[in-house]
C-alpha cells in the first residue's frame, strides 16, 4: 500500500518547541525528535497544527530566513506533499512569520484563534499569549510588535545582526525552569482558565476542547458545560501532544 493511500483522520497539535534555545547542541536533539515525532504520526495524521513557538526566534526578510532546521523543515515538506494539512500559529516568540511557510509548505498562517468543528466537536485554538483579563502591557508591546511599521524597521537591520541579537537572547533562555515552574503553578492554571472560558463562551459560544500553548505545562482541565481544556506543554522538558481521534482529544507525550 502506498503512503498516499493510508487513511488519514486524527489531528495533531504540539506547541512551544522553542527551536534555537537554549543552545544549539540541545535544540538540535530537540529538532530530531520532533522529527521523529512527525515520522510517527505521518501514517494517519489528516492535519499537524503547530500552535506557536516552534522557533525561539524567527523573521523573514525578503529573501533570507534564519540558518538551521532543515531537519524539521524537510520533514514538514514531505507530509505536506503527501497530503497533510499543516497548520503554523503565531507565537508571541514567532510571530513574525509571514508567508514563506505558505509558499513552501502550503501551511495555513494563523496569526491569533483558530475555532473548527471535526468529528461533531467543537474547537477553539490558540497559542496562548494575551489572552483574558489584564496583562495591558504586553498586549500593547505586542501589537507593535506585530505592527507593519515595527516590522519594517527590524528589516531595515542586517540579518548577521538581527538574526544575531535574537540568537543571542535566545541562549538566555529560562525555559529548563518550567517543569518545576509549571507544577508550582498548576492551581494558578485552573483558576485563570475557568475565568477566561466564561468570557470565551460570551464571545464566541460553547466548545467541546480549548486547545492552547505557550503557559508550557501539559495540562487537562475539566471545565463547565462539559468542555475540557487542553495546555500542550513544552518540548524542553517534555515531548507532549495532543490527538483528536474520533471525537476525543487525548494528551500524550512521544517517547
Amino acid at each position: 500500500m502506498k503512503f498516499q493511500d493510508l487513511e488519514r483522520t486524527k489531528y495533531y497539535f504540539a506547541s512551544d518547541f522553542h527551536l534555537g534555545a537554549p543552545t544549539y547542541d540541545s535544540s538540535r536533539a530537540r529538532e530530531k525528535r520532533l522529527v521523529a515525532w512527525l515520522d510517527f504520526i505521518k501514517t494517519d495524521a489528516e492535519a499537524v497544527f503547530l500552535m506557536g513557538d516552534v522557533f525561539d526566534f524567527w523573521f523573514e526578510y525578503a529573501t533570507v530566513i534564519p540558518k538551521g532546521y532543515i531537519r524539521l523543515l524537510g520533514k514538514l515538506a514531505e507530509l505536506s506533499d503527501d497530503g497533510v494539512q499543516l497548520y503554523f500559529f503565531k507565537g508571541n516568540h514567532d510571530m513574525w512569520v509571514f508567508d514563506y511557510f505558505e509558499k513552501e509548505l502550503n501551511a495555513k498562517i494563523i496569526s491569533d484563534e483558530l475555532i473548527i468543528e471535526k468529528d461533531g466537536k467543537r474547537l477553539f485554538m490558540h497559542h496562548g499569549d494575551g489572552l483574558g483579563k489584564g496583562d495591558a502591557k504586553y498586549k500593547l508591546l505586542k501589537n507593535f510588535f506585530r505592527s507593519r511599521f515595527c516590522q519594517w524597521l527590524f528589516a531595515r537591520l542586517h540579518p548577521n545582526f538581527g538574526i544575531g541579537v535574537a540568537n543571542y537572547w535566545s541562549s538566555k533562555s529560562r525555559l529548563a525552569n518550567s517543569k518545576k515552574e509549571g507544577i508550582k503553578h498548576i492551581e494558578k492554571e485552573k483558576n485563570w482558565i475557568s475565568k477566561y472560558y466564561e468570557e470565551l463562551k460570551t464571545k464566541h459560544g460553547k466548545f467541546d476542547f480549548i486547545i492552547i500553548g505557550h503557559r508550557h505545562f501539559p495540562s487537562k482541565i475539566g471545565l463547565a458545560d462539559g468542555a475540557t481544556y487542553f495546555n500542550l506543554g513544552e518540548w524542553v522538558n517534555y515531548s507532549s501532544y495532543a490527538v483528536l481521534d474520533k471525537g476525543e482529544v487525548s494528551l500524550l507525550e512521544f517517547k
